[in-house]
């Protein structure tokens, strides 16, 4: 697999990566260690090398510890980003304004920084943390000259090899990452973004572009309608987050999906989970790009999406249109649009 440069950090990540939140978090499913492990070392065994986990994935570091047991063996070939911020030591609550949403509070105070940072070194066994995310910032954390101070000192000292935002937890932070991108010296930004929903990520990537900020990219399938495996009838369990939403996000997903199938077609063999991702790195400005990853047929899947055939001008163009069109889809409720 291709790899491509974070920025000017020396840092290189592959164009597919792996967002450990689908193994340790218990939001997509239950897994055993066993199985989180196998689908990670199965990951780099197919030319994954970009780990994108959290300190606050699982309890007590989980999803840090997980990555350090199934590839301490292989550290010097792989990549590894961690978030901080939150207090992980508060119970989540209600976000009002955010529907059924629950997280902790944050913790931007210097004592915080510095406790997550030892720890997920130590989580993770490694002396340096390569991708360091302020997880889900709000405009006080971006506007913070101390915090920002903090960071560049421990940047500077080595102990961290680059900084960014992780803006979220849903699309739209718009204002927060242009703001990141103008304002502070950040290494990359990490945000939604996908055929589907392509606003505000196209405006946060071209500004990032033109400050040669690398872009990391997650929720490229449309938590999971450009998967492919969804239709009209489809249900969610309880405890998945899609559960939440309204019949009228599923119906009218499938419709754009179905609008998107020519993509396919014009590539023998191709998954629309495949163009999706191919899509994205089309944009030389997408540094990588993080699908959720449920099994090893996945894994296999989304690894060989670089490989598949380039989108030609007309295409893309096709693209456009449909999306500026809202792929000729009315919308008459917030539920429409995903998170």
């Amino acid at each position: 697999m291709q790899q491509r440069l974070v920025g000017s950090t020396g840092l290189s990540v592959s164009e597919i990566g792996f967002g450990v939140w689908t193994i340790a978090t218990g939001w997509w499913g239950k897994y055993t260690e066993d199985e989180a492990i196998t689908l990670l070392r199965a990951a780099f065994d197919a030319g994954i090398t970009f780990f994108n986990t959290g300190n606050v994935y699982g309890a007590d570091g989980y999803g840090e510890k997980l990555v350090a047991k199934a590839l301490a063996d292989v550290r010097d070939q792989v990549t590894i980003a961690t978030t901080f911020g939150y207090d992980v030591d508060a119970e989540r609550v209600k976000v009002a304004g955010m529907g059924g949403h629950t997280e902790r509070p944050h913790d931007w105070s210097a004592d915080n920084v510095r406790r997550s940072l030892e720890s997920s070194l130590e989580n993770l066994g490694t002396d340096t943390i390569d991708i360091w995310q302020l997880h889900n910032p709000r405009m006080d954390a971006l506007r913070d000259d101390k915090l920002w101070a903090l960071l560049d000192d421990l940047r500077s000292q080595g102990m961290v090899k680059s900084v960014g935002p992780s803006i979220g937890p849903k699309i739209g932070w718009k204002d927060e990452g242009l703001f990141a991108i103008a304002e502070r010296d950040i290494d990359f930004i990490h945000h939604i973004f996908n055929m589907l929903e392509q606003e505000p990520g196209r405006d946060i990537t071209d500004a990032a572009a033109d400050k040669d900020i690398a872009v990391f990219v997650r929720v490229p399938h449309s938590s999971g309608l450009l998967e492919g495996k969804f239709d009209a009838d489809t249900k969610f369990d309880a405890d998945d987050h899609r559960s939440h939403r309204k019949q009228a996000w599923l119906d009218d997903g499938l419709k754009k999906v179905d609008a998107l199938q020519f993509l396919v077609d014009d590539r023998d063999g191709a998954t629309i989970g495949q163009v999706a991702l191919k899509w994205l790195l089309s944009d030389p400005a997408i540094t990588s790009v993080q699908p959720n990853v449920y099994s090893l047929e996945q894994i296999a899947e989304f690894a060989a999406a670089p490989d598949i055939e380039e989108f030609d001008a007309d295409e893309l163009g096709e693209i456009d249109v449909l999306n500026r069109d809202n792929f000729g889809i009315e919308v008459t409720t917030a539920e429409h649009v995903n998170a």
